[in-house]
């Protein structure tokens, strides 16, 4: 029951989003990372997201990505696919995602010609096979109902020697399983790590301002759901990461 309610919630906040944030005030979806105050130089604009644009910048610095072709599986509302370009130089970037107002949002307001944005399946993604020099799949994978036929894609998808660089959570009974899960795709694990601390330390420092925006963008009955959905201090879902019922993790994996 618990999970369906989440899944409606999940469909609501989507739409509530795309329908209300005129201003695109919501870029990121992600929980963010933080390493003891040591704080990576972000240009004046990328500052309020400073978090999110850290965990992005853990993932892209994995491997070399100038000059690359780049997918982004669940690319959301662009924030992730703007920053890679602006501050790591690929040469291409495609975001997919299965939300068509995500699509249409990032479509709108990352117009480059190095940008493509397709409405897509990630258990089934619409690529010839050695398409990408790098796959990129951040915090969304936990969301999808098979995600071994994820995976399977994106080794597919991928450039013989291509990277794949894959940050999210698990619950702890079914982390295991999601390395078996890699391994059994015949990646090879070229780097893993346990980010979990530093997550529940964005989580911290970033919660008095998604209160703030979540009290001004949902009505009140979906406040206390938006908490839980955006782990802000005190809610279920932080309190399962400071109490590693939920462990985040990052993964580097070649091809």
């Amino acid at each position: 029951m618990k999970e369906k309610a989440r899944n409606l919630f999940y469909k609501i906040w989507y739409w509530y989003i795309s329908t209300i944030d005129k201003d695109a005030e919501v870029i990121f979806m992600n929980f963010g990372f933080s390493n003891n105050n040591e704080k990576m130089e972000l240009k004046k604009e990328d500052e309020k997201n400073r978090y999110s644009a850290q965990l992005y910048n853990l993932i892209a610095t994995g491997v070399d990505i100038e000059g690359k072709n780049i997918l982004e599986v669940g690319c959301g509302r662009g924030g992730g696919i703007s920053f890679l370009n602006r501050y790591f130089l690929p040469n291409s970037v495609t975001g997919v995602d299965l939300n068509k107002k995500a699509i249409k949002f990032c479509k709108k307001h990352y117009p480059e010609k190095s940008n493509t944005f397709l409405q897509a399946n990630a258990q089934s993604l619409p690529f010839s096979d050695n398409s990408y020099d790098v796959v990129i799949n951040i915090e969304s994978s936990h969301r999808y109902p098979q995600p071994e036929l994820f995976f399977s894609e994106v080794f597919r998808v991928l450039n013989p020697g291509g990277y794949f660089l894959f940050a999210d959570f698990r619950n702890d009974k079914e982390i295991d399983r999601l390395e078996s899960q890699l391994k059994n795709t015949k990646f090879q694990v070229e780097k893993k790590q346990d980010i979990t601390s530093h997550v529940v330390e964005a989580l911290k420092l970033v919660t008095p301002d998604r209160e703030i925006l979540i009290n001004k963008i949902l009505p009140g009955f979906l406040q206390s759901l938006g908490k839980t959905f955006a782990a802000t201090e005190g809610s279920s879902t932080y309190n399962k990461f400071t109490k590693r019922e939920f462990e985040y993790v990052f993964y580097v994996l070649m091809k």
